[in-house]
C-alpha cells in the first residue's frame, strides 16, 4: 500500500476493494509497465505525425513473415467456458442496475464497460468495480431510490462477463504510484481496472466455471497488444494462475491497428479469443488520423454506413483475418434503440438492427452487440438464420476476400458534402452526451440512438474537420466557426434546462474539442482532468 496512494475520497464500501494487497498489486503491475505505456504512448505522437506529413498507413513490410505463415493459431475459445457461443453480447455500463438487467437478459455474453460506456468518476470506477466483485459472486442487489422496486440476479445462466478496461491513454487521477525514486506519478486507467478486478475476481470466476476474459480497447498498434499479453502473463504469474486462462478480444477500432490485425493476434495468441469491428471509434479514427487530409473529409455521420468500401474493407479483412487464426469475429452496435412508449421507434429500431444483424452474420462474423434487452431476440433471430446450432462459423475461412491497403483508405462513391442538418445534429448529440458525462454518466439515449463516448467524438471530430477544410454544405454555403456559434446558440436555446445540468461546461469543452486551432486526440482526457477531477476535488475541498 505504501506504493500506491490514494487521493480520491473513500466511501462506505470501498475498502472492500482498495484493500492493501489489491492496492499492492496494481503498484506492482505499475512498476512493471508503466515506462512501456508511457513509450507507447509517445509512439503514437509519432505515428500521428507522420500520418500529418503524407506518409498514410500501410501493412508493416517488417512483419509480413507472421502475416504470411499459415501455421499459427490463436487459443480461441478453447479452454474459456462461456465463450464458445458469442452470438449476442449486450453492452453496457458497470452501474448496479444496469449490470442486473444485463445479467438477467437472454444474451450470452455482457461486455461490462468501464471504457467508452462509463463517465470516469471515482465513484463510478471503484463503485462499478465494486459491482462486478458482487456480480461474480451472485450477490449483486439494488434499490431505486425513488421507487423503492428492488433488483437482484434471478437468472440461471447469467451471460459471461467480459470486462472493457480504460485505454492505455486514460489516467487515474485518484491513484498515485510512487516509484522507487518516491516520484508520484498519475495511474493508469487500463491497470486500475484490470488490476482491480482480476485480483478480486479471477480466482473466483474460475471457481464458477468461467474466466477472468477482457475486451481491449483503443489500441493503434500491435507492440500495444504486446504489453497486454505481458500484463497478462504477469498477473497470471503473481496471482498463481495457470498461464493462458485469460482471454482477450480486441477491438479493431483505429485505422492503425486495421493494418496488423494479424501481428495483434499474434502478440496477443496464448490468450487472443477474437477481435470486434468496433465501428464508431473507426470512424472518428479516420477523422482523427487524417484530419488534416482534405480528401479524406467524410459527410454526415448518418451517411457513413457499414457498406461503404473502407468500412466494409475493415470488416471483411477482420472476418477473413479472425478465422483464418481460429478467433471469433465479433461484429459492432448499431446505434438504434427501442422506445417502448412510441411503437414507431420501436419499429424502426428492429428493422434497422435486424438488417445489420443479417448483413453481419451473412459476413462471417460469429456474434454482435447489442445496446438495450429489447434487440437480444432480434440479433439472435438474425444469426439463428445462419448459424442454426452452431456455436459460431469460425470454420468459413472467407478466402473470397482480398483486402489491400488502397481498400481500406478508400474513399470512392462517398459524398463529401456535409449538411446543416448534419452540423445541428453533431452539435445535439455532443452536448447531450457531454452534460451526461459530467453528470456521471457514461451512456445516453438522444434522438432514439444509444450514444457513448465514441459517438461524441465522431460530432466534435467532424465539426473541427469541416471547419478547418472550409467545406461547403449541400447548399453551397461554406462552414464557418461563426455559423457553427450560431447553430450551436440556436440548439442549446432548445433544450430544456434545470439548475443543476452540465451544459455550460459542456460548450465549453465543445468549443475547445470541435472549434479550437488544433485537434485534440480525445476530448474525454482533458474534460476528465478539469471536470471530473480538478473543479470536484475543489467543490468538496471548498465543502
Amino acid at each position: 500500500m505504501s506504493r500506491m496512494m490514494i487521493t480520491g475520497p473513500m466511501k462506505p464500501g470501498y475498502s472492500e476493494i482498495l484493500t492493501a494487497p489489491a492496492l499492492e498489486f496494481v503498484a506492482a503491475l505499475h512498476e512493471q509497465f508503466h515506462s512501456r505505456r508511457r513509450e507507447l504512448l509517445s509512439a503514437r505522437e509519432v505515428r500521428r505525425a507522420a500520418i500529418d506529413s503524407g506518409r498514410l498507413p500501410t501493412f508493416k513490410d517488417e512483419t509480413r513473415h507472421i502475416r504470411e505463415d499459415a501455421d499459427w493459431q490463436v487459443a480461441g475459445s478453447a479452454g474459456a467456458p462461456g465463450l464458445e457461443d458469442r452470438r449476442v453480447e449486450i453492452t453496457g455500463p458497470v452501474s448496479a442496475r444496469m449490470a442486473i438487467n444485463a445479467l438477467n437478459s437472454p444474451a450470452l455474453v455482457w461486455l461490462a464497460d468501464l471504457e467508452d460506456a462509463t463517465s470516469p468518476t471515482w465513484d463510478n470506477i471503484v463503485g462499478g468495480i465494486g459491482n462486478l466483485t458482487r456480480a461474480v459472486r451472485g450477490r449483486l442487489e439494488y434499490t431505486h431510490p425513488a421507487t423503492g422496486k428492488q433488483y437482484r440476479i434471478t437468472n440461471p445462466t447469467p451471460p459471461t462477463i467480459v470486462v472493457r478496461p480504460r485505454g492505455w491513454h486514460l489516467p487515474e487521477k485518484h491513484l498515485r504510484w510512487i516509484d522507487d525514486h518516491g516520484t508520484e506519478v498519475s495511474a493508469s486507467g487500463a491497470l486500475v481496472d484490470f488490476g482491480l478486478f482480476f485480483f478480486h475476481n479471477a480466482e473466483e470466476l474460475i471457481a464458477s466455471g468461467r474466466g477472468p476474459y477482457f475486451y481491449l480497447a483503443k489500441l493503434e498498434a500491435a507492440r500495444e497488444a504486446r504489453l497486454w499479453n505481458d500484463v497478462f502473463v504477469f498477473a497470471q504469474d503473481r496471482l498463481g494462475i495457470p498461464q493462458g486462462t485469460v482471454r482477450a478480444t480486441v477491438l479493431i477500432e483505429t485505422i492503425t491497428a486495421a493494418f496488423q490485425m494479424e501481428e495483434i493476434l499474434w502478440e496477443l495468441r496464448e490468450h487472443a479469443a477474437g477481435l470486434n469491428a468496433g465501428r464508431w471509434d473507426y470512424i472518428f479514427s479516420m477523422i482523427k488520423n487524417f484530419r488534416n487530409h482534405r480528401e479524406f473529409v467524410l459527410p454526415d455521420r448518418s451517411e457513413v454506413t457499414m457498406t461503404v468500401p473502407f468500412m466494409r474493407a475493415y470488416t471483411e479483412l477482420l472476418v477473413q483475418t479472425c478465422h483464418r487464426r481460429g478467433a471469433h469475429a465479433i461484429g459492432g452496435m448499431s446505434a438504434f434503440i427501442p422506445n417502448r412508449s412510441e411503437p414507431e421507434v420501436t419499429e424502426n429500431a428492429f428493422a434497422q438492427v435486424r438488417a445489420d444483424k443479417r448483413r453481419e452474420a451473412a459476413a462471417g462474423f460469429d456474434g454482435s452487440w447489442v445496446a438495450h434487452p429489447d434487440l437480444i431476440p432480434v440479433a439472435q433471430e438474425a444469426f439463428a438464420e445462419v448459424l442454426g446450432e452452431r456455436p459460431n462459423q469460425v470454420a468459413r475461412q472467407r478466402e473470397d476476400v482480398n483486402v489491400s491497403a488502397a481498400d481500406l483508405l478508400s474513399m470512392e462513391g462517398i459524398s463529401q458534402t456535409p449538411t446543416e442538418a448534419g452540423v445541428r445534429a453533431n452539435i445535439r448529440v455532443a452536448l447531450g452526451y457531454l452534460n451526461a458525462w459530467l453528470d456521471g454518466t457514461g451512456a445516453v439515449a438522444l434522438d432514439n440512438l444509444m450514444e457513448d463516448a465514441a459517438t461524441a467524438e465522431i460530432s466534435r471530430g467532424q465539426i473541427w474537420q469541416w471547419v478547418h477544410h472550409g467545406v461547403r454544405l449541400a447548399d453551397g454555403r461554406k462552414l464557418t466557426r461563426t455559423m457553427v456559434e450560431r447553430c450551436l446558440a440556436e440548439e442549446l436555446a432548445t433544450i430544456r434546462r434545470h439548475p443543476a445540468d452540465h451544459y455550460c461546461d459542456a460548450v465549453e469543452i465543445f468549443r475547445e474539442t470541435a472549434l479550437g486551432e488544433e485537434f485534440q486526440d480525445f476530448l474525454t482526457t482533458p474534460a476528465y482532468l478539469r471536470f471530473l477531477v480538478d473543479r470536484r476535488a475543489r467543490v468538496l475541498q471548498a465543502a
